[in-house]
């Protein structure tokens, strides 16, 4: 796939692991938990397969109560028992994610250069306006797409249609920024172009399509933008 950087009018993006390192996430388990990296990682799993089983059997809740029941799950798995007032503590860390680097100024180029920015996430509306006030990006976004306004998560085709539909673009003038692979399938399936936000070198997913676009960092994206 190559992206076609001439369709582009908007550009979306993903939130947790694209602007935000949910990884640092093992911070806030780490005065808790002996070990807090396979509980963090088992944390964030649960959490996305929450999701997906949400979409098959009609279970909707707002992506923080997802990551609550995760967190409760991971916890238990590895024999940790801490009252309701402390996971509650670990659980709001998901509002002071800490920001990637790149992403106040890799946005900017993109505003700069006319493109319209959005985010488009599972998150539920309280936690994306904290991620966009954290990450200083609210005069360089027009607005947030949560999930809980179609009570529908990633990968699911009206998210997507949603999100274009709120951003006033045809579906197909949108490029999608995620670090999530099934959020690249997703995106794709809806009918957007999508970038695969690859942090970290790892392998694409053998499986429904190669992403339009690979890149490292935003500033990538914004490359690829002529931003």
């Amino acid at each position: 796939m190559a992206l076609d950087a001439d369709r582009v009018s908007t550009v979306t993006f993903d939130s947790y692991s694209t602007l935000v390192d949910v990884e640092a996430a093992e911070a806030a388990l780490a005065d808790r938990v002996a070990d807090p990296e396979p509980v963090s990682r088992l944390w964030r799993s649960r959490s996305l397969a929450y999701t997906f089983v949400a979409n098959a059997v009609d279970a909707y809740q707002p992506f923080y109560e997802m990551n609550r029941d995760a967190l409760t799950y991971a916890l238990a798995a590895h024999g940790v028992d801490l009252p309701e007032a402390e996971r509650d503590e670990i659980l709001a860390v998901y509002h002071e994610l800490e920001v990637f680097d790149d992403v106040r100024d890799a946005i900017g180029r993109l505003r700069e250069a006319g493109y319209d920015c959005y985010v488009l996430s599972n998150g539920d509306p309280a936690m994306l306006a904290s991620l966009v006030d954290h990450a200083d990006i609210a005069d360089l976004v027009v607005d947030t797409v949560s999930a809980d306004e179609v009570e529908t998560f990633k990968p699911a085709a009206e998210l997507y249609r949603h999100g274009a539909a709120r951003t006033g673009t045809p579906i197909d003038e949108v490029v999608h920024a995620t670090a999530g692979w099934f959020d690249v399938l997703g995106a794709r399936h809806a009918g957007m172009q999508a970038a695969w936000v690859d942090r970290k070198g790892t392998p694409w997913e053998p499986f429904g399509g190669d992403p339009d676009a690979t890149v490292e960092t935003l500033h990538e994206l914004a490359d690829l933008l002529g931003a």
